[in-house]
């Protein structure tokens, strides 16, 4: 076992740590409280390589592994989970084109990403579907060479705004997971439309949308897989993309702790800082020990993917301890702070309100105990 940065590993967590504190701490606070998402960050991004850097060598990419992927995340995420969420949504909808899409397709739908700053978006959830992802409304009904496509998508993270949308519809509303198809759907089709969803709790520096699709037609070269592949696209997707938000917890504790850190030893009580305080040194403990277990979980299951080999099980482990873990550590992170935590003027309620989305996106936490439990029980 070596847990040892290789030289490239270590320059490209530097490169997007400096990028967090130049590019997205000075405004994460100003794009929150106006809920808009700061596409200028997305553009500098791109200009330094930290935007889609899973896009294969083939078709233009940098091709860096799901491993170099997290470390980027964990950064970015110290700064802004809501920005770091318009960047990781990116992957996911990157991420079913380079599982169930040929080298041709991944060509044609990722190359114009690397070519000029762009987003890709995945719409799975509907208004009345999360978690039960097979009873999903949206149909797809082939005609000739071209998928028609109807339905309302809820819930997508860069949803209108991407170039392309991976979207999962049903060719049989009785059929189950069996039935359903993963199409690529490009922003500018006839008859796609979306609605911004607003006053979110948290990562409001993302865009949230409610996608409609009224007789949308796509040619069937934009399918990804084959016909009743759509389901397992997803579900292997997420096994992937829930690592990547284990990583961006991680970031978010870490940010709650030394934010805590600070503000405990100026902060001073009975003649001298907080930071004396056992109280306090043991919260500060507690988020030191969440914070490196959660990492290891992390790169093991990173590290897994990128060895080809099975990463179900520990992603979901990595997904729900990290997302819990860090909420728990910005939640002591408020109380570090006492009455100035519960405002603004530190950054530690805002870590709360971004993270409690990590405990429900990529598969809620309880659908992740699903997963694990299963895996115990076979």
């Amino acid at each position: 076992m070596d847990f040892t940065l290789s030289d490239e590993q270590r320059q490209l967590q530097q490169l997007a740590r400096d990028f967090a504190r130049k590019e997205i701490i000075p405004i994460a606070a100003e794009y929150d409280q106006k809920e808009e998402l700061p596409w200028q960050v997305v553009e500098k991004a791109f200009e330094v390589g930290l935007l889609n850097p899973s896009i294969p060598e083939h078709a233009g990419g940098l091709g860096l592994g799901m491993f170099d992927e997290c470390l980027i995340g964990e950064e970015l995420a110290y700064g802004c989970m809501g920005i770091y969420t318009v960047l990781m949504a990116s992957e996911l909808g990157i991420a079913p084109v380079l599982i169930g899409g040929t080298e041709e397709q991944q060509k044609r739908f990722l190359g114009p990403l690397t070519a000029k700053a762009g987003l890709a978006a995945f719409a799975l959830s509907e208004p009345n579907n999360g978690s039960d992802a097979a009873a999903m409304g949206t149909t797809a009904v082939l005609d000739g060479d071209e998928w028609v496509i109807n339905g309302t998508k809820m819930w997508i993270s860069n949803g209108g705004l991407a170039e392309f949308t991976v979207v999962f519809a049903t060719t049989d509303k009785q059929g189950g997971h069996k039935a359903t198809v993963a199409l690529v759907v490009p922003k500018d089709a006839p008859g796609f439309s979306w609605n911004k969803i607003k006053h979110k709790m948290g990562q409001r520096a993302s865009l949230t949308s409610e996608l409609v699709f009224e007789n949308v037609r796509v040619p069937r070269e934009n399918q990804l897989g084959g016909l009743g592949d759509g389901f397992k696209i997803a579900m292997k997707t997420l096994d992937k993309t829930r690592i990547p938000v284990a990583a961006g917890s991680v970031g978010i504790a870490r940010r709650a702790m030394e934010e805590s850190i600070k503000y405990a030893k100026d902060r001073e009580a009975f003649g001298k800082p907080i930071a004396t305080f056992q109280a306090i040194q043991f919260k500060l403990a507690e988020m030191a020990m969440g914070i490196e277990t959660g990492r290891l979980m992390y790169q093991k299951a990173a590290w897994l993917v990128d060895q080809g080999l099975p990463h179900g099980f520990e992603s979901a482990i990595a997904k729900a301890y990290c997302s819990e873990m860090a909420f728990n550590a910005a939640n002591e992170g408020i109380q570090v702070h006492g009455g100035y935590g519960y405002v603004g003027e530190y950054p530690v309620e805002k870590l709360l309100r971004d993270v409690k989305l990590n405990q429900i996106y990529e598969g809620t936490n309880e659908i992740q105990r699903v997963v694990i439990s299963r895996q115990l029980l076979k």
